[in-house]
């Protein structure tokens, strides 16, 4: 069932959204060669703590951390360890944060060190996507015009999209009706209308969309080893468009 938030829900929102983005923002400060996963968790849940809330992700299904980071290969739901990053690998960074019931939800993907460009060129046409598919968020359209204009701009540079891995409703839950494919026929789907919250995210493979779950039964990862991108924004439909409300004021 999707709901219509009113504006003090999304107010409450925008503040879960803004301690989100002050995780990345520390999370681009700290991220480097030589750092573990373990740690950036370490940090990213303090800062959600400090800032009065609580990490979405924590114990959600039974996951174990504050954040999902997926190095490399890893699409999604990567579970920090005592992994190291090296240089020339690319992290995502996904977090959730809850403050006062409400949620705020965005994945990035961070460089660490030097890049290859082809991975770089990846990040960028993966998030650019990201914006394609918000262009498309608005009164009166409907979920599959997001999900076409993300694949369709992906597509053109022949990356990989897995479809089993989609956007979603947000607000009270962290996951709620409806979903956001990231592939999709124009017109079709949910319609859209002012007051929905919902979490776009597009996840690219710069290969094939074939992936598979660890056995940990979280992280997934890429059958042809190929590298995986991967960002997200929480925004609220307004009158003629759309609030970001994963960024800070």
């Amino acid at each position: 069932m999707i709901s219509i938030k009113s504006p003090r829900e999304i107010e409450l929102m925008a503040e879960a959204g803004r301690i989100v983005a002050r995780v990345h923002k520390k999370m681009k400060e700290v991220i480097k060669p030589g750092i573990s996963t373990l740690e950036l968790n370490r940090i990213a849940e303090q800062v959600i703590l400090d800032n009065g809330a609580t990490p979405s992700f924590k114990n959600y299904q039974g996951f174990p951390c504050a954040v999902c980071a997926s190095i490399n290969d890893t699409l999604v739901h990567g579970i920090p360890d005592h992994t190291i990053l090296n240089d020339g690998d690319i992290i995502t960074i996904d977090v959730g944060a809850c403050y006062k019931g409400y949620h705020g939800d965005s994945g990035w993907t961070y460089f660490v060190g030097n890049v290859d460009q082809k991975v770089i060129d990846l990040c960028r046409v993966t998030e650019e996507s990201l914006y394609k598919g918000l262009e498309q968020v608005k009164p009166g359209n409907h979920v599959g015009d997001i999900s076409h204009a993300i694949e369709e701009y992906v597509r053109a540079y022949g990356y990989g999209i897995p479809e089993d891995y989609t956007g979603h409703g947000i607000g009270r839950s962290v996951h709620e009706d409806p979903y956001i494919p990231n592939v999709g026929k124009a017109g079709s789907g949910e319609l859209l209308k002012k007051g929905m919250c919902i979490a776009v995210e597009p996840m690219v493979f710069m290969g094939s969309d074939k992936c598979y779950t660890l056995k940990d039964g979280w992280g997934v990862k890429s059958y042809d080893h190929s590298w995986a991108a991967h960002y997200e924004h929480t925004v609220a439909i307004t009158d003629d468009g759309y609030r970001i409300l994963t960024k800070e004021d």
